[in-house]
């Protein structure tokens, strides 16, 4: 639980007495394969799922079977933790690789913050960040062009991995497919496939057998146009 304690620590000024609470809650780990669904659109789990070591995607299908990847979630993170109040799943959670996944009770998780009236803040300010984080993916997928989609997605994942002490220089994992990232991004497997290729022969990234590696920060920077204020990192901002 590592990173989930570094993670809160950083965007919500986590203290020692809910650090002590969240570590006495009941947490069934099991390991999962890649490409299974953890929660399905439609289900009504009675868990949240907390990541320990793994890359989840949020996505929604199409009637005729277009996927939307919605938002990327790494170790330290609750994807689905909004399924305390909303009790029918409305899109689906999906291991991308080996996963190792701990599952919490709804009830154990309604006792710990009914309990700890800080820690049901700290849940809540922890959604309230999602949520922002939508926002910006809406943005990001409606108005910006394709080469620079995919730059904000590579500084926006290289951020959070840097809070959790995932991210070593200038390399880190963003282990999805092309056909994945195409899915991320709204565009075609066959335009993803363009886009990789121009940043990589642009010196700005190389993205390649799930690992990113920076080759110019500068460039990168100017093409992702990053404003980080909608991951509020800062708990006093």
């Amino acid at each position: 639980m590592t990173a989930l304690f570094r993670r809160l620590k950083t965007v919500t000024g986590l203290d020692e007495a809910d650090i002590a609470a969240i570590r006495a809650l009941p947490i069934n780990v099991r390991h999962w394969e890649p490409g299974r669904t953890i929660a399905a659109d439609g289900s009504r789990p009675s868990e949240c799922v907390l990541v320990i070591e793994g890359f989840c995607v949020r996505a929604k299908t199409t009637v005729t079977g277009q996927r939307q990847i919605l938002s990327i979630h790494i170790p330290g993170e609750i994807p689905d933790l909004q399924s305390l109040h909303l009790h029918r799943m409305d899109h689906d959670l999906v291991a991308m690789v080996p996963s190792t996944l701990g599952f919490i009770a709804h009830t154990s998780l309604r006792a710990m913050t009914r309990a700890n009236p800080n820690l049901a803040e700290v849940f809540w300010r922890d959604t309230l960040i999602d949520a922002a984080i939508f926002r910006e993916w809406i943005v990001n997928v409606g108005q910006r062009p394709a080469a620079s989609r995919l730059a904000h997605t590579v500084v926006e994942l290289r951020q959070r991995l840097a809070v959790i002490g995932r991210e070593a220089g200038d390399t880190f994992d963003m282990p999805l497919t092309q056909e994945q990232i195409s899915e991320a991004l709204g565009i075609t497997p066959v335009h993803a496939n363009r886009i990789i290729r121009q940043l990589r022969d642009d010196g700005i990234v190389d993205i390649s057998r799930g690992r990113v590696t920076v080759l110019d920060e500068a460039k990168l920077a100017e093409l992702a146009q990053f404003d980080d204020r909608y991951l509020h990192q800062d708990p006093s901002v």
